[in-house]
Order: structure tokens, then C-alpha cells, then sequence
């Protein structure tokens, strides 16, 4: 058992499989950034873990690459360093709040215009594709952001999206964090449909964590060093709304 999660007895993390390959080749044609590998029987396994339990944790380093990780913790880093990011709030548009007693986390919206957003834009598509293919949930898109937690920041407990809105219906959460230990803290935690905690997922660097946005509640809990990831969610809406 992987130590870095700590799973209910009936959840057991995804294992790495032999892979097809796929390329994402940089727009001149001169070089590829990384080889992202997603066969059947992972996307299958994904499904399950959905469909069972709701939610799944597994390491994708072996799929995405090492490079690709590299270059998208490199852009998250300048980001951060540059003030790029934005404080996070709750909710989008009119209804946005912004309460530092709830989140603290900064953000940057990811647009897939260079190599290495557009490389993650693939395997977030495969994955949209091959969830609707089995389990029928009518994904039409997603979206994406950066997310930085510096020391003492936090997410209280939540969910990612209202019942009944099926506006975000899968959730995914990417880190990028090099040799993160134990008292680094920032944890994600989680918890199971009757709202008890059945994970701990430690924020390493290729740790992908999916799970239903309307029933898995989570909460970040605070971190000890500065803590980048990549949010994700598949939606069933057409239209983009306002970021």
C-alpha cells in the first residue's frame, strides 16, 4: 500500500499498466515535450473507482512524464513568483466571494496556449472522453487552474459544485510538488458520500486525485510549505461562463 494515501479497505489505488502511446508534439513539429500514455484498462479503472466509491487516487508520473511535470511546476512557480495569480473565491461571477476564513489559496486559469498546458490538455481530454464513453455522464468540456498554497494556507471542507446544477459532475486534482513529506501538512483530505474521512492524499509531485464533484466533500488542510497543483473539472455545460 502506498503510504502517501490512506484509502478505506475497499479502495485500493490504480496500478500502472503497459501503455499505448500518444505524442504532444510542439507547434513548429521539432520536439515533443513528453509522452503521455492512457490505455483502455486504466480509463476503465477509473471509471470503477468512480462508480464504487466516488472518488480514486493513483500516481500518473509514468503516464504523463517526468518532463511534462517539470515544465508545469516551472510555470506555476513563475506564476507565483511573479504575482500572477489570483487570490481564490467562492462561487463565479456576481455571486464571487472572496472569505480568507474559508480559502486561501491563490489562482491562474490555465488557457492551453504553451507546450506544456496544451500536453495536459490531451490527457485531460482522453480522460473526458473515455469516462463519457463508460459511464455515460455527458461531459462537453473542462476547465482548468493553477493553485498555489503558501505556508498556513487552507480549503475548508466543501463541495465542488451544488447539487442538482450538473454544471461541474468530475472533479481532478494534479500536484506538482517535489519530495513533499508528512510535516510539510497541505493534505487533501476526504470523505465518503455518509461524509466520513476515507483519504488522506500527501500533495506529491504526479499524485492525481479524481472524484464526483457534487458528492465527494474535500478540504485542504494547511500547508507547511509553499504547495502548487492543478484543478480540473469535466462539465456538462456547453458554454463557457465568465472566469
Amino acid at each position: 500500500m502506498d503510504r502517501s494515501v490512506i484509502f478505506p479497505e475497499q479502495v485500493t489505488p490504480a496500478r500502472d499498466l503497459s501503455v499505448d502511446q500518444c505524442h504532444h508534439v510542439r507547434g513548429n513539429g521539432a520536439s515533443v515535450i513528453s509522452r503521455i500514455t492512457i490505455n483502455d484498462t486504466w480509463l476503465d479503472e477509473l471509471a470503477d473507482g468512480l462508480a464504487d466509491h466516488g472518488w480514486l487516487a493513483t500516481d500518473i508520473s509514468g503516464r504523463l512524464g517526468a518532463r511534462l511535470l517539470d515544465e508545469l511546476a516551472a510555470e506555476a512557480g513563475l506564476l507565483d513568483r511573479t504575482d500572477s495569480m489570483k487570490k481564490a473565491g467562492i462561487g463565479r461571477g456576481r455571486d464571487l466571494i472572496r472569505d480568507s476564513s474559508v480559502r486561501r489559496d491563490r489562482i491562474a486559469w490555465l488557457q492551453g496556449n504553451s507546450t506544456p498546458q496544451g500536453a495536459l490538455f490531451d490527457f485531460f481530454e482522453a480522460v473526458r472522453a473515455g469516462l463519457n464513453q463508460r459511464l455515460f455522464l455527458g461531459l462537453r468540456r473542462f476547465e482548468a487552474h493553477y493553485a498555489t498554497y503558501h505556508s498556513g494556507d487552507f480549503y475548508r471542507k466543501h463541495l465542488d459544485s451544488f447539487r442538482g446544477r450538473a454544471l461541474r459532475v468530475v472533479s481532478l486534482v494534479l500536484y506538482l510538488n517535489e519530495g513533499w513529506r508528512p510535516e510539510d501538512g497541505g493534505e487533501l483530505q476526504v470523505f465518503s458520500r455518509e461524509d466520513e474521512v476515507c483519504g488522506l492524499v500527501m500533495p506529491e509531485k504526479g499524485r492525481m486525485v479524481l472524484f464526483l464533484s457534487e458528492e465527494i466533500p474535500h478540504e485542504v488542510l494547511p500547508a507547511n510549505r509553499t504547495r502548487y497543483s492543478i484543478a480540473c473539472w469535466f462539465r456538462q455545460d456547453e458554454v463557457p461562463l465568465p472566469l
